[in-house]
């Protein structure tokens, strides 16, 4: 049984995880500022730049009270390009409380691509703002979900156009 706690710290390093995954794959920044790091049965990449962790921890603080108290509805990675200010790719992770009170549910797609996407599942305890049942679900059978996830985003690469112009990103909070 995942408790609220452990539901949304998990959800926060997965959006962690995710968005370094996006930020490495898409190629948002060089290859040489990511360190291979084991999770959720994979080998995942994560930034070393100092500027991007700091700024992706305080987005996160804020992320994990948020989802604490079952604010947020979706996190978007918008990638623009620098030179033409377009945006080029958005990433949504969707968050859904389902009404019947056994979870978070996170979806994500790409808008631009109709990627189909996967969904993750998390059951959490009584006495919060998500609802008043537990499910019972595995930590394993969490991280099964959260690495087809990211397995998906990984896949997604091999056919999304390259980006023929440096980029930057964006996090926007619903």
């Amino acid at each position: 049984v995942i408790t609220l706690k452990g539901s949304v710290e998990i959800v926060t390093e997965f959006f962690f995880t995710a968005i370094n995954s996006i930020l490495y794959q898409r190629g948002i920044y060089q290859p040489e500022t990511f360190k291979r790091e084991a999770k959720y049965g994979l080998t995942v990449l994560t930034t070393t730049d100092e500027g991007l962790l700091s700024y992706l921890g305080q987005v996160m603080t804020q992320m994990e009270s948020w989802l604490t108290y079952g604010d947020v509805q979706r996190l978007v990675v918008v990638v623009s390009g620098i030179d033409s200010g377009e945006t080029l790719e958005r990433w949504q992770f969707n968050v859904s409380i389902e009404d019947d009170g056994c979870g978070a549910l996170i979806s994500v797609n790409d808008e631009n691509q109709n990627i189909s996407s996967n969904v993750m599942k998390l059951g959490h305890s009584s006495g919060d703002k998500l609802g008043k049942k537990r499910q019972s679900k595995t930590v394993k059978e969490v991280h099964d979900e959260i690495q087809a996830i990211i397995r998906q985003i990984t896949a997604s690469v091999t056919f999304l156009p390259l980006l023929n112009e440096p980029c930057s990103f964006d996090l926007l909070i619903y």
